[in-house]
């Protein structure tokens, strides 16, 4: 169970982005995963409750930015579930031509990755990272990302480019 890196912010930012918008609507990339994929039903939960914390960190109040993770303390269970769910330790390798290191779990891999993820998410949203994760506010954007640049507004430069139209119309026909 890997995710596709969309955007390049950290694991937790991009399950949560799993969850995205364009013209036909909201859309939701983990439906795309084969039905019996392992780990899958752990994986939108982590994802929902992410996005629930999420929404509270940034006070967004999107209709489609929502979770269906109500309360923020059932969020915060969510996400130290997962973290707790595989014990986990990195490992060193050495094949002759370079060294490498891997992460080893007694469990499953699916579970030891959840915990990764969760790992990170309870470093951003209990940490001073917290304060640059931002919930894009272009027109139909529904994602989050971590302010990197101080000018930064905006999830990705489609997104700013999609916003700057909007407000030039506005201007311009009102």
């Amino acid at each position: 169970m890997v995710l596709a890196v969309r955007i390049g912010d950290m694991l937790p930012v991009e399950l949560m982005n799993t969850i995205w918008a364009d013209r036909d609507g909201v859309h939701d990339a983990l439906d795309d995963t084969p039905e019996g994929a392992t780990g899958r039903p752990e994986l939108r939960c982590l994802r929902d409750a992410l996005r629930r914390l999420a929404a509270d960190a940034t006070d967004d109040d999107r209709p489609a930015g929502q979770s269906p993770v109500a309360a923020v303390a059932a969020a915060v269970d969510e996400v130290n579930r997962a973290a707790a769910a595989a014990p986990r330790w990195k490992v060193l390798l050495h094949d002759g031509d370079g060294w490498d290191r891997r992460v080893a779990s007694a469990h499953d891999p699916a579970a030891a990755e959840l915990a990764t993820i969760a790992e990170q998410a309870i470093d951003l949203f209990g940490g001073p990272g917290r304060a640059d994760l931002r919930a894009c506010h272009a027109p139909g954007c529904v994602l989050y990302f971590v302010k990197e640049h101080p000018r930064r507004e905006w999830c990705s430069a489609a997104c700013g480019n999609r916003a700057r139209v909007a407000r030039h119309y506005r201007r311009t026909r009102s």
